[in-house]
């Protein structure tokens, strides 16, 4: 499957889209609203306001369908689900037009405001979706008749398994599964339910390896109740795949809760563990705010980073900051910077957690804790884009190492930036030891499953109300 060159038809749809609608609607203007006729043909083309439009209007369309995340997963787009993305982004896109462009425009009743509002949407929506649905209906058409599929692993050996296997295998509608194999979920049990027609292609010890070589896009998670206690080490193990649908069997609990999402009459139903944690467009979103924010805290905190760094260089030994290499994003290490709130050589040998009668902290170390002030000099590292202003807290490798083997589930977080403040430092603070560090997990994989601007917005005042009143822990 060619992922690009499917992108590119509904980008090349969409922009010849916006394009003649634009035209059209320029037309539609210049003659019925400003009273013209098909003698005045040649004025509407010699307006430069047309070719502006004709430039900007299209590109403008092009940023708002990617950041709703048109262009994502091209070869399983719904159609329902497509009519409704294109009417409700279109309707969004028009109301910014008119507010931007057109509200200044000289009409002799407000009623031509109306009319000119509602032949626009009705004009895009039209020529945006009827290609769009074209293209999409191919695609549908070509998984049906199982000309395109995607490569789609079991993990399981037992008649959970053999029950999913055998519904994607007599499935009505084909749902575009190309079952390439199953693995096993143990490495001391090799016994299987499964006949000489599908392969296995090992067990859970090689699975980023298999699905590297085979080039996975869905894997299947077909354990057995004794079993379930592997889901978050599996889950965890896929740490730095990208575009891999992992999904599950839906049993009635699943249902009675809501989890399971109808995507087609036809197809067996299964429970999408989502790795998109936020929609496109609050992700551009927030990291704009981390850099606009970012930005004008190192300004105005300008004076307290000098203030800082001379009491923190006058009152002890050493340099003034301390930069400690941290686990981050998709498990890449990266250095934090913080303002040395400890002595010199604190730390010489194995790592150490701090604690409240930590002697390594110096006295003002101790008060820069309390109000958070050590953790400013972080702010470079949101505006660098190694963090945010809000997401979990990044350990060393060193403590990752020790929690995982309690919580394999901790390497979720790698999912997300790390971030100043977080979830389970406002409900939790510095942890002290493994122990504790595993108790503040649960509020962190908490903001994971509920991440939204609201949520960080919300993190943000209640890390503020700490700090101003020194409650940091």
């Amino acid at each position: 499957m060619n992922r690009t060159k499917q992108r590119t038809k509904y980008i090349v749809s969409d922009l010849f889209s916006a394009l003649l609608s634009w035209i059209l609607f320029f037309l539609f203007r210049k003659i019925s609203i400003e009273n013209g006729d098909f003698d005045d043909i040649n004025q509407v083309f010699s307006d430069r306001n047309l070719y502006i439009g004709m430039f900007f209007v299209p590109l403008f369309w092009l940023f708002l369908y990617y950041t709703q995340g048109s262009y994502k997963d091209v070869y399983r787009k719904s159609r329902l689900r497509e009519l409704s993305q294109t009417f409700w982004i279109t309707l969004t896109g028009i109301v910014i037009i008119f507010f931007v462009i057109l509200l200044d425009d000289y009409v002799g009743t407000y009623k031509n405001y109306y009319i000119s509002f509602l032949i626009l949407l009705v004009t895009h929506f039209i020529l945006t979706y009827l290609p769009r649905l074209i293209i999409t209906s191919s695609t549908v058409h070509k998984i049906h008749k199982r000309e395109i599929g995607f490569p789609t692993l079991i993990i399981g050996n037992k008649q959970r398994a053999l029950n999913i296997y055998n519904e994607l295998q007599k499935q009505e509608i084909y749902s575009g599964n190309l079952l390439i194999g199953y693995i096993y979920p143990c490495q001391n049990n090799n016994e299987s339910v499964f006949d000489t027609s599908i392969p296995c292609l090992g067990n859970l010890e090689h699975l980023k390896e298999i699905i590297k070589t085979y080039k996975i896009e869905e894997l299947i998670i077909a354990l057995e109740c004794e079993d379930d206690r592997k889901l978050y080490k599996i889950i965890a193990s896929l740490e730095g795949i990208s575009n891999l649908q992992i999904k599950m069997p839906a049993d009635r609990k699943d249902i009675l809760l809501g989890r399971v999402k109808m995507t087609a009459i036809f197809h067996t139903p299964l429970v999408l563990i989502s790795q998109n944690l936020m929609p496109q467009w609050q992700v551009m979103l927030k990291r704009l705010a981390d850099i606009v924010f970012s930005l004008l805290a190192m300004i105005i905190l300008l004076p307290v980073y000098l203030i800082t760094a001379i009491i923190v260089w006058s009152t002890s030994k050493g340099p003034v900051f301390y930069k400690q290499e941290r686990i981050g994003y998709k498990g890449k290490p990266f250095y934090m910077h913080k303002f040395r709130s400890m002595y010199l050589d604190a730390e010489k040998e194995v790592p150490m957690l701090s604690n409240d009668n930590d002697s390594r902290i110096t006295p003002f170390g101790k008060f820069m804790r309390k109000i958070r002030l050590d953790e400013i000099p972080q702010f470079y590292n949101v505006f660098r884009g190694t963090m945010s202003l809000v997401g979990p807290r990044p350990e060393r490798k060193y403590f990752i190492d020790q929690i995982v083997l309690q919580a394999p589930e901790y390497r979720l977080l790698h999912n997300i930036k790390p971030g100043i403040t977080s979830w389970g430092q406002v409900k939790f603070g510095y942890a002290e030891n493994v122990d504790e560090m595993v108790e503040r997990l649960q509020y962190d994989l908490l903001y994971l499953e509920n991440m939204s601007l609201i949520t960080d917005i919300k993190i943000m005042l209640y890390t503020f109300i700490i700090v101003f009143q020194g409650r940091g822990k």
